[in-house]
């Protein structure tokens, strides 16, 4: 499993990560299936609508349905549908928002099912990725919110170097990737020191960890930028969590290769659209009599076959068939905009790319407020 580079504009660079079960064209964005499904939605719709890789999570299915399960139900690919890459993530997200006990052999915490006392330790986490067969396995990590003092920050990040080393000695799968996290909150030597010394332990590649938890805009990229400058070339650089238009795009500015985030699905779950002209709510009374599309620059499903005035009716009444569509215009939306990175980058012009898609959005917004 390797990155194979193919252009660069500036740090920004567009490439393939291929997988035992198929390439990723990159930069890439990975929908979110928590427990093993995207929310609305199967695996035939991800295929249309151009879905890549997905990410499942290590926490929830190791307690639902276990990994044992998925793993005699043939694996995580064969669990869900699903023919293309997976990646799971560690889990320690979901232990951070459930204020676990941290230790240094691992992590204590209540199940969110039944309430019984579960313990994940970094060689577990290993375990139960094997179990689930997905293409990238994420080690374990200690993540703190933001702001927070710099001890405890550092404490979390020199905690999560000795978890790393852990996790690569129990590795058995010579067909899984694993990925590093880096850590170090907002400190620059910090995450210098997380970056350069994970990187040492030579993962397949490695993640961004600790960001969207509290940090501003500007923390946050200039986190990644002082991460990238210690990470090798030849790997997939992964910033955990990262979904907004924005936030993606200074990312790739500065050498990001992978994306996750649960906002364009739980965004249309609440009715919310994400369009190149900015984003708008469809419960608002304005569209109730639209015959329009949720946007007419797009071509997906939704678009082409529904207005804004019955998918508004679809809201407003509970109907699960409107969290569907508005989540696969989302997504639409999203997988449109990474392959308009990618185009960017091969054709040498990423910068005014960011530019232009920046300001219509802001214009967008600028001109529905003026109205």
């Amino acid at each position: 499993m390797r990155l194979e580079i193919e252009a660069r504009d500036g740090m920004a660079r567009s490439g393939v990560f291929h997988t035992p079960h198929g390439a990723v064209a990159t930069p890439a964005f990975m929908p979110v299936g928590t427990r093993g499904t995207v929310k609305t939605l199967d695996g035939d719709d991800l295929e249309s609508l151009g879905a890549q890789m997905v990410l499942s999570n290590t926490y929830h299915l190791m307690l639902r349905p276990g990994s044992d399960v998925v793993r005699d139900l043939g694996g995580l690919h064969e669990f869900m549908n699903w023919r293309g890459p997976i990646l799971t993530d560690s889990g320690g997200y979901q232990v951070f928002s459930l204020d676990a006990k941290v230790s240094e052999d691992g992590v204590t915490f209540r199940s969110t099912y039944d309430g019984s006392r579960v313990e994940l330790t970094p060689e577990r986490a290993v375990a139960v990725q094997e179990d689930l067969g997905s293409d990238v396995a994420v080690a374990l990590d200690v993540l703190v919110g933001l702001p927070a003092s710099r001890p405890v920050v550092e404490a979390a990040m020199q905690r999560t170097l000795r978890w790393a080393a852990r996790s690569i000695q129990v590795r058995r799968r010579q067909n899984q990737s694993m990925f590093g996290i880096v850590q170090g909150g907002t400190d620059a030597s910090l995450r210098a020191e997380s970056a350069s010394k994970t990187a040492e332990l030579e993962f397949d590649g490695y993640a961004v960890g600790g960001l969207s938890v509290g940090e501003s805009d500007a923390e946050r990229d200039k986190a990644i930028e002082v991460v990238v400058g210690e990470l090798p070339e030849d790997r997939v650089r992964y910033t955990m969590g990262l979904g907004d238009t924005e936030g993606m795009l200074h990312a790739v500015a500065r050498g990001i290769d992978l994306f996750d985030c649960v906002l364009p699905t739980r965004l249309a779950r609440h009715g919310k659209v994400l369009t190149p002209d900015g984003d708008y709510s469809l419960r608002r009374a304005e569209h109730a009599r639209s015959t329009g599309p949720l946007d007419s620059s797009c071509g997906c499903t939704t678009c082409r076959s529904y207005s804004r005035g019955y998918l508004r009716h679809l809201l407003q009444t509970g109907e699960p068939t409107g969290l569907r569509l508005l989540t696969m215009h989302n997504l639409s939306y999203t997988f449109n905009l990474m392959r308009g990175m990618r185009s960017a980058i091969t054709e040498g012009r990423f910068e005014p790319f960011v530019a232009s898609t920046i300001e219509r959005r802001v214009s967008a917004v600028s001109g529905k407020s003026l109205a």
